[in-house]
């Protein structure tokens, strides 16, 4: 049966362009570099963004809880005389209190008052450390009543503000006296700047040390992927024939070994070309001996238009043998059951007069790796073979079995005779006759290209049976 390629017409891509060179964007040494510089910049960032707001908020915290103490003490350590005068003892309950510009401050301030009503005499009382700081500390507040501040004095410093408002009885005139305690915002303070500049140093420096440890886990991740790429400049050197030698990482591993089938199969296909131009230049000596010795005489015409069909079979069979694709697991699965559908419409038009039932008995979900020009070639000169001898039935069937994909074609005519075999390679192309020996094989040949063989056996339907058996499809 005709291919249904063009002879001669395969096209392969080589490995790498002749001259050319394969250029990239980017490496992927140079991609996985720039995400982890990448990575380990926002990370260091966060991580020191989230310790210093911890830190600050933690020092804020404290600081709240200082001067909330510091308010108590003071309560505790305030007497009011019997006229209303404020006396603190001598010893402060906190001795920054009596250090000037020592960064802790208090005040008291008492209004007399009936019911919550008007102010008679004020009366006030600064700590020695707020002698010219230029903060208000006056605030008057009602019994019970708290703020918690964040102030700006007039040197532009920012204080944490504290105060407090309790109601005083003295004697029978209720008074009304505020509390006020202030330091400089511990967020803005010498402890915390020291804290940030010991925190960034010590990211910028565990930074480092992480990128460092990052380039090597990088080139020793990357090392099988440039072995690879030594094993690929080896082979086109000619210094190797296959990649990969030894174990591989388990990624790598599919894609080596996808890598080494294909060079296998592209070796095969030269292989095969190779012997069938040899084939081919052997099987077409005699037919050329025979017109060349054929006498000149009224039976010429029919030895040439004899020996012309014989290598005219000849030459179709080589070349066939020469353009078979071959198994590749890199090539996507195919339905079989339109393809065979199309070759039994074709097929009943060449056999129509003989009005012959063409069945396909292929599962509808059945796919194979298997070049289509290669099925065409393989079941058509199986299916013809069988229409040519069948009564009048002929039935073609797949099934997957022992890990690969048996293809059948049954007829109900009078079978093969017994202890028929198989077309081997070295038989010299004019021992096949046209119709028969050439058809079968071809379908041996493709059978071999893919792993597998040719087999005969009795057919359900009383006639024969041709199975082929494919190893990797």
């Amino acid at each position: 049966m005709p291919s249904a390629r063009a002879h001669g017409a395969r096209t392969r891509l080589p490995l790498c362009p002749r001259g050319g060179r394969l250029t990239v964007a980017l490496s992927l040494r140079s991609r996985l570099l720039a995400v982890s510089v990448a990575v380990l910049i926002a990370f260091v960032v966060l991580t020191g963004l989230v310790l210093d707001r911890a830190f600050r908020d933690s020092a804020d915290t404290a600081q709240q809880a200082r001067l909330e103490a510091l308010l108590y003490l003071l309560m505790g350590s305030l007497e009011v005389d019997a006229d209303g005068t404020l006396h603190l003892p001598a010893q402060l309950p906190e001795a920054r209190l009596a250090l000037p510009a020592s960064g802790l401050y208090a005040a008291i301030r008492r209004v007399d008052a009936d019911d919550g009503a008007a102010v008679r005499a004020p009366t006030r009382w600064r700590s020695p450390s707020a002698i010219g700081v230029d903060l208000a500390l006056e605030a008057l507040l009602e019994a019970g009543e708290r703020r918690n501040e964040v102030r700006t004095g007039g040197d532009g410093m920012v204080f944490r503000v504290l105060t407090q408002g309790v109601r005083w009885e003295i004697g029978e005139r209720p008074s009304r006296i505020t509390f006020s305690v202030a330091a400089p915002l511990a967020a803005r303070g010498a402890d915390v700047a020291s804290y940030r500049h010991s925190l960034w140093t010590a990211l910028a420096a565990m930074a480092v040390a992480l990128l460092f440890a990052l380039v090597l886990v990088q080139r020793w991740g990357l090392r099988p992927l440039r072995r690879l790429a030594r094993d690929i400049a080896a082979m086109e050197a000619g210094e190797a024939r296959r990649p990969g030698a030894g174990a591989q990482p388990r990624e790598l591993a599919p894609l080596v070994d996808n890598l080494d089938r294909l060079l296998a199969r592209e070796h095969a296909l030269v292989e095969r070309q190779r012997k069938a131009l040899a084939d081919l230049a052997h099987s077409l000596k005699t037919p050329l001996a025979i017109l060349r010795n054929a006498a000149p005489d009224d039976s010429l015409p029919a030895v040439v238009g004899e020996q012309a069909r014989r290598m005219e079979d000849i030459v179709h069979y080589q070349l066939q043998r020469a353009a078979t694709a071959g198994a590749s697991r890199l090539a996507a699965a195919r339905p079989l059951a339109p393809l065979v559908d199309r070759l039994l419409a074709s097929l009943g038009k060449v056999h129509g007069q003989r009005r012959l039932e063409l069945v396909n008995a292929v599962p509808v979900d059945l796919g194979a790796r298997i070049d289509e020009g290669d099925a065409l070639e393989l079941l058509g000169n199986l299916a013809d073979n069988a229409c040519k001898w069948a009564a009048g039935r002929v039935v073609v069937s797949a099934v997957r079995q022992g890990g690969g994909l048996r293809l059948s074609v049954d007829d109900d005519g009078p079978g093969f005779p017994d202890g028929v075999a198989l077309p081997q390679r070295g038989l010299r192309g004019d021992e096949r006759t046209p119709g028969h020996g050439i058809g079968l094989a071809m379908a041996h040949d493709i059978a071999l290209a893919y792993g597998g063989e040719l087999s005969f056996a009795r057919s359900p339907l009383g006639g024969a049976r041709v199975s082929v058996w494919l190893a990797e499809c």
